[in-house]
């Protein structure tokens, strides 16, 4: 790689509940126009674009995209399920940092529809097959959706081994509100109780509450991305660069190892957190912020573990001394999370990018973290594939 690559325009729209969004084209465009305006670039510069998300016919990149401009440049769809959106973004900082091109847009989207997620496709194999086949092997059916059933099986686990509480879980849904209500395009900005988490409608007895799940959201989110001399070239931010990123899929230990942690990719996440720790000569005692895939409170609390923020089985201390938020060691997800700002599948990888530049370069106005010089990022999708990504104040 010759050159490290510049994140120099973040935008997104406000996300909103399925039925309640502009189309995913509208979202789209806006996203990019916003990055672009936050750039103070123009879209004819734009060298190639990467275009994430799930829920959505092929070419849906171009859609949106010729909203904001024709130019004849290449447009690449990408899926990669929930980590879509940092799969653009690997792509797009992979194009810069290899002299491909001097400046790429990553772009996600997501339109999505009321309740659970599903296949679309159900005339041939699913890709979930076997993660399902071992679920099904682990936590037998209850009758749940498969969601519902991957990561409160995963929280049970931890519960099961270090006698971790449905409080704990509580503990972590409250900190997102309370971070989501200093956040103006977060879903949700009420804040709620541990108590008010633990009263809600109960889903899976004794594991997990409704409040402990991320609602089904439609948005977008978008990155510039460029080299420095690009930036220098045309006046661009070029602040915050990205430090490290890598990218990883299953291992043997997914469906080897009897554990629903594995099979919702704690070791996954693990791989690529210390690849990006090795590649940037830092461990994950220096990171300042924080944001990580809150699909479910109980993927948060074992994600603290994967990624290094905390010992294995110190997750519930971590969380009950407060080391998860201001004051305490890291703060995770200012932005509310997945569980409060909301997880429009292929936007999420970008808004927490969003987020993050927003951070380091002292603009998230009452969700400052002071002093934040670097930041990581965790995007996690089942199926499966882990963005783990490490932004630097340059």
């Amino acid at each position: 790689m010759s050159s490290k690559a510049y994140v120099s325009g973040v935008g997104m729209v406000p996300f909103q509940k399925p039925g309640a969004s502009e189309s995913y084209d509208i979202m789209a465009a806006k996203a990019t126009k916003a990055a672009l305006e936050d750039a103070a670039l123009d879209y004819s510069l734009i060298q190639q674009a990467y275009v994430g998300y799930v829920y959505g016919d092929s070419t849906c990149g171009q859609r949106a995209l010729y909203h904001v401009g024709m130019t004849g440049i290449p447009i690449l769809n990408v899926n990669n399920n929930c980590s879509t959106g940092s799969s653009a973004l690997f792509l797009a900082r992979q194009a810069v940092e290899s002299g491909a091109v001097e400046c790429a847009l990553a772009l996600g989207f997501e339109q999505m529809k009321p309740g659970a997620i599903g296949a679309v496709f159900d005339d041939r194999v699913s890709p979930f097959q076997s993660f399902d086949d071992a679920t099904d092997d682990i936590v037998g059916d209850n009758g749940l959706p498969l969601a519902l059933r991957y990561f409160g099986g995963a929280g049970k686990a931890h519960m099961d081994e270090f006698g971790t509480t449905m409080e704990t879980f509580a503990k972590i849904r409250a900190k997102a509100s309370r971070h989501a209500a200093n956040n103006p395009v977060a879903l949700f900005r009420k804040e709620v109780t541990p108590e008010e988490v633990m009263a809600d409608k109960l889903i899976w007895p004794g594991v997990m509450t409704r409040l402990m799940a991320c609602p089904p959201t439609c948005g977008a989110a978008a990155a510039i991305i460029c080299s420095k001399e690009f930036a220098d070239k045309h006046g661009l931010d070029s602040s915050v660069r990205i430090a490290a990123q890598a990218m990883t899929t299953d291992s043997p230990a997914t469906f080897n190892a009897h554990d629903m942690r594995e099979v919702v990719g704690s070791t996954m996440a693990k791989n690529a957190a210390d690849q990006v720790y090795e590649a940037a000569g830092i461990g994950p005692e220096d990171i300042n912020v924080v944001e990580l895939h809150d699909c479910f409170a109980h993927n948060e609390l074992i994600t603290y573990e994967a990624l290094g923020l905390c010992a294995r089985g110190d997750a519930g201390k971590f969380v009950d001394e407060g080391d998860n938020t201001y004051g305490g060691k890291y703060v995770t997800n200012p932005s509310g999370g997945l569980l409060s700002k909301g997880h429009p599948l292929g936007a999420t990888g970008l808004a927490q990018c969003t987020e993050l530049v927003q951070q380091l370069r002292g603009a998230a106005d009452a969700r400052q973290v002071e002093g934040a010089r670097l930041a990581l990022q965790h995007n996690l999708g089942l199926g499966g594939a882990c963005v783990v990504t490490l932004y630097e104040k340059a």
